[in-house]
């Protein structure tokens, strides 16, 4: 949605996540010997692209904990469990952009506050736009992939086991990685005093 405020003659385009173009996925050691792979399912999310400072740009996304699939179901289980994220209690994890730094139809990063479990943390995603095409309906679409580091500790999610010969059984480092599609809203102006 493009929207022009008359009082302050802002211009910003909307985009919308499309769930069914849309892989949130991570990566974790396991018995620090191998890595263990998966995805969250289910997210929503909206970009407002300041189009006369993109640098003031916004990114909200929604992910539902609940959508964790690792292709194992015990291990997805006790991963919604209170040892991890607690899904019950904590079913939404979200993101919400605070700055953006760099060129945003190239490469550029996304600085904003991730929470889960009700504790926030400031996290950096490093962005490239991947472009813009039209849909065979007319729609115009845009392409983002962004990775970031995250230590789970810093979220309480800190169940672990020790290893016999040293170590533990799941590593702290959180590798994301963001594969993206997003819809351009329809244009409409809105009138503010």
């Amino acid at each position: 949605m493009t929207t022009l405020t008359k009082s302050d003659n802002v211009h910003s385009t909307v985009w919308t996540l499309d769930p069914a173009h849309l892989e949130i996925g991570f990566a974790v050691r396991h018995m620090m010997i191998a890595t263990v792979r998966g995805r969250f399912g289910s997210a929503t999310g909206t970009v407002t692209v300041d189009e006369q400072n993109p640098a003031n740009s916004r990114v909200e996304i929604s992910i539902d904990v609940a959508s964790i699939d690792t292709r194992q179901d015990v291990r997805d289980n006790h991963l919604r469990s209170p040892d991890f994220f607690d899904a019950a209690t904590h079913p939404v994890m979200r993101f919400v952009s605070k700055r953006i730094e760099g060129d945003v139809t190239n490469k550029f990063r996304v600085v904003g506050d991730l929470t889960i479990r009700d504790i926030v943390q400031e996290v950096t995603l490093d962005a490239t736009n991947e472009g813009r095409a039209t849909d065979p309906w007319g729609n115009e679409r845009m392409g983002v992939h962004a990775t970031a580091k995250l230590n789970r500790g810093e979220f309480n999610l800190t169940w672990n086991q020790a290893l016999e010969a040293g170590g533990v059984l799941v590593g702290d480092e959180v590798k994301l990685s963001i594969d993206a599609e997003l819809v351009r809203q329809q244009a409409q102006v809105s009138a503010a005093a």
